[in-house]
């Protein structure tokens, strides 16, 4: 058997729960792993609400929390190549198997082989925030010497998007709180602080003709509001909302084709994911807390290497 966490039923935090589940066997083009560490996402609590549940299935509850994990491969899909067992891999869970658990199901095409150079904790942040952001810059196309403004750049997304950016020559601005700014400058970039002030008015300050490109990763009303600030309303992507493109911009869904490069950069010394804080697996309801609180601070990563009294 197989210790998982995850929820019972749509809704908020009332419906999790630890459960066991059979070890699982990997079907076409997947993998099993033993688990080192699970990254926390955002994407996790909008799974579990329902929010993004297909009306014409029915899942099989419990299902497990969690899209993203690093770990050791137990078991290869009959028509898996490239992977065997023993391998350091990182990737993202089939759907509804989750990763939040002793034993985890990714897909094979959204899996990448771990440098020993990087940790298993570091890994595990990667196959979301940096595939994400790979994917961003390539559609915004961000070349050296030009501006990007990165619409919540506290974030695992906004991190990994603003060190990418950075090595690629381009000047990086952030939106974020003041709290913010330490590590924000530490990526690079030039903190924004939404809490010193409009953020529009003071980008005029800084760059009074625009930028070139926008990253955003909060939507709603911030979105909308910094959008003014795009000299091509082409050039804004965002991956936290689709009514994007209603300001002449794209909604991203993001895939892995970036992750081995995002990886070999980590591994370089070039990138770091910036996990601030690890919560060990009996914690893994205080770190999708943490999460869902929407304040974090770089990446939130779940290490079943770690004791609870650490």
């Amino acid at each position: 058997m197989s210790r998982a966490y995850g929820y019972t039923s749509y809704g908020g935090p009332e419906t999790e729960t630890w459960f066991e589940r059979p070890e699982p066997a990997p079907g076409p083009s997947e993998l099993v792993i033993k688990v080192k560490a699970v990254g926390v996402n955002p994407v996790d609590y909008k799974i579990r609400s329902g929010a993004m549940a297909n009306p014409q299935s029915t899942p099989s509850f419990p299902l497990a929390l969690g899209v993203e994990a690093a770990g050791v491969v137990v078991a290869v899909g009959s028509d898996v190549e490239g992977f065997a067992q023993g391998d350091d891999v990182m990737g993202r869970a089939a759907p509804e198997h989750g990763s939040y658990a002793e034993h985890a199901v990714l897909l094979a095409e959204a899996t990448t082989h771990k440098p020993p150079q990087v940790s298993f904790v570091q890994a595990a942040a990667l196959p979301v925030a940096g595939g994400t952001a790979w994917d961003a810059l390539e559609k915004l196309g961000v070349t050296e010497g030009e501006t990007l403004l990165i619409n919540g750049v506290g974030g695992g997304v906004g991190v990994m998007a603003a060190q990418l950016a950075r090595n690629r020559g381009a000047a990086v601005f952030g939106v974020g709180s003041q709290t913010k700014r330490s590590m924000t400058e530490s990526l690079g970039a030039t903190l924004v602080p939404y809490d010193r002030g409009d953020v529009v008015k003071q980008m005029r300050q800084l760059l009074p003709g625009g930028v070139d490109a926008i990253l955003d990763v909060v939507g709603g009303e911030p979105m909308r509001h910094v959008a003014i600030l795009i000299t091509n309303p082409a050039r804004i992507v965002s991956v936290a909302d689709p009514r994007v493109a209603e300001l002449g911009g794209s909604f991203l869904i993001s895939s892995s084709a970036g992750v081995p490069t995002v990886a070999n950069l980590v591994a370089a010394g070039k990138v770091d994911p910036k996990v601030l804080q690890t919560y060990p697996f009996d914690q893994a309801p205080q770190a999708l807390r943490a999460v869902e609180s929407g304040h974090t601070l770089g990446k939130i990563v779940i290490d079943l290497e770690q004791t609870t009294d650490v």
